[in-house]
């Protein structure tokens, strides 16, 4: 009984630990890919922009803006939904960009597939 306790334990910190779940008023502050310099800025007012940053595989780095909203999804994965202005990714208008444990946005074109770009937060200096 002790080892079915042990394991359900471990596998309930293993599962908590992949959900990525945040608290939004947590998530304003500037991320940074440190490979690439893409930085990605999350403003308390609900707006953001992005500099250098690739949100796929397939596309170069662009600079974009607009608003971002946290989604508390019940059904899978929580994510930021960015709402892009006008023209700033061409046809693109929204994205999904999910935390992944407190310090750290993945740009997922498949939100079960690997990340395309994770960014760290950085100092916002």
């Amino acid at each position: 009984m002790r080892r079915l306790v042990a394991v359900l334990a471990a596998a309930a910190a293993l599962v908590s630990g992949c959900t990525g779940s945040d608290d939004p008023d947590e998530l304003p502050g500037v991320y940074r890919d440190a490979k690439t310099g893409g930085e990605l800025r999350l403003d308390p007012d609900g707006t953001f922009s992005a500099t250098g940053v690739a949100t796929d595989g397939s596309s170069g780095p662009a600079d974009f803006r607009g608003r971002w909203e946290f989604r508390d999804s019940q059904a899978s994965s929580d994510f930021i939904y960015l709402t892009v202005d006008d023209g700033g990714l061409g046809e693109t208008s929204g994205i999904q960009l999910y935390p992944s444990g407190g310090e750290t946005v993945e740009f997922r074109p498949d939100p079960g597939g690997p990340p395309s770009l994770k960014l760290t937060r950085a100092d916002a200096s």
